[in-house]
């Protein structure tokens, strides 16, 4: 079995549950998608840093995302990054700046420059308006955003939205893809 086919066995398990839950968005669905289920496990860590680190490289020279759910992609595919022999950097957009010290928006500022190529990633997309804003503050910092990517897109609008911005949502898979659709 390949590396993506067991992850996709991985999401199907730990994170795809149907059950009534209120999105980030505030729509309702009959579904819900915990990334981080994945994301948190040991084997789905490993192979979630391999697939995005083989979408990324050559690409983007840092990868970054809105906290909580690109916390632990970014992390891992930092260290696999490293064990490739081609370091990407890692850093985390919070939900609004730090209130005390420095004001940061971004952790991991240091490793991120003007003008550096970055990968925004989220573990799961709907209306793509979380990956918008995490791109948004990015590029207010100076980033050049080349790839936008999510883990599970919901196919709930959030690739054509980010279109409209000018952006092309790269999935891993899709809702469609979990469910055998």
């Amino acid at each position: 079995m390949d590396e993506r086919q067991r992850l996709l066995e991985i999401v199907r398990q730990r994170s795809y549950e149907e059950r009534e839950v209120t999105l980030a968005s505030g729509r309702k669905s009959n579904f819900y998608i915990d990334g981080k289920q994945t994301t948190l496990d040991p084997e789905g860590a490993y192979l979630t840093g391999r697939i995005f680190y083989e979408m990324i490289k050559g690409k983007a020279e840092a990868v970054g995302g809105p906290t909580l759910g690109a916390d632990p992609i970014v992390a891992a595919i930092a260290l696999t990054s490293y064990q490739e022999g081609h370091p990407i950097a890692a850093f985390i957009i919070r939900k609004e700046p730090k209130g005390h010290g420095k004001g940061l928006w971004i952790e991991g500022d240091k490793a991120v420059q003007k003008g550096t190529r970055v990968a925004i990633i989220e573990d799961v997309v709907t209306t793509g308006g979380s990956l918008l804003k995490a791109i948004r503050v990015a590029e207010d910092h100076g980033l050049k955003v080349v790839q936008a990517l999510t883990l599970v897109d919901r196919e709930e609008g959030g690739k054509e939205q980010l279109a409209a911005e000018g952006y092309t949502l790269e999935a891993v898979f899709t809702r469609g893809e979990i469910i055998g659709k």
